[in-house]
């Protein structure tokens, strides 16, 4: 298994980027609850744009993405995350070479 990193930029509202930073995190932690599967994740915001979030996560192997991908629309928290979205700038997985 090769692992790979996830890049997903996002806008959110001023008002609502704890709330997201928080659902972030309870998502990450339901994806991990029964099998490791995201071994490292960062979520940041833009310094000169506040309503840019980016979410950096190493995962095991594209399969775990995929899996997850798969269970996403049926998660805990995923629904309401989503909501406070208003935009997906940028979404990518990329595997080292």
């Amino acid at each position: 298994m090769i692992p790979c990193t996830e890049f997903a930029i996002f806008k959110v509202n001023k008002d609502n980027i704890e709330k997201a930073i928080s659902l972030s995190e309870k998502v990450i932690a339901l994806i991990n609850k029964n099998n490791v599967v995201i071994t490292d994740h960062q979520i940041f915001q833009k310094h000169d744009n506040e309503e840019e979030l980016c979410w950096q996560l190493t995962w095991t192997s594209i399969e775990a993405v995929n899996h997850i991908k798969a269970l996403w629309p049926t998660l805990t928290y995923t629904k309401e995350l989503e909501s406070l979205v208003a935009e997906q700038v940028y979404y990518a997985h990329f595997v080292k070479r």
